[in-house]
């Protein structure tokens, strides 16, 4: 497989990326078990990684696109210990949801202040931007 930051990878070489994703992730099941996304990396890719940012790209997206398919892969950010799994539990899910949806209110009542709005009034505006069907682009 090609380096992401310097040449496309193939589709073929994105969808075997994506089933070793899935493989790895089946042994990851609750966070005691969490793996860090270097070593994720290194696995599905089956090359080092150089850059933490730039070389992971890929591999962020392949998460989220499990993500958006409905899979329960969490992750934990922490500097130290962070990683990502599957979801163990509903208790751990809605916990992990309940966080998820602080921080995007919190950068939601960020970008209304911004604009000088109240928070219920920019969700509102989201809301009509949606409805519109161009998801605010």
């Amino acid at each position: 497989m090609k380096d992401d930051h310097t040449d496309k990878t193939t589709p073929e070489e994105i969808e075997a990326a994506r089933m070793r994703l899935f493989s790895v992730m089946l042994h990851h099941v609750g966070p005691e078990r969490k793996i860090g996304m270097g070593e994720l990396y290194e696995t599905v890719f089956e090359r080092p990684w150089n850059h933490r940012i730039n070389d992971t790209r890929q591999m962020r997206k392949l998460i989220t696109d499990m993500r958006r398919d409905g899979l329960p892969v969490m992750s934990s950010c922490a500097r130290t210990g962070g990683g990502y799994w599957i979801s163990s539990s509903s208790a751990e899910m809605n916990d992990y949801c309940r966080k998820a949806r602080t921080r995007a209110l919190k950068t939601l009542h960020r970008l209304a202040r911004m604009q000088k709005i109240s928070l219920p009034e920019y969700l509102g505006q989201m809301q009509l931007e949606l409805e519109a069907g161009d998801g605010g682009h």
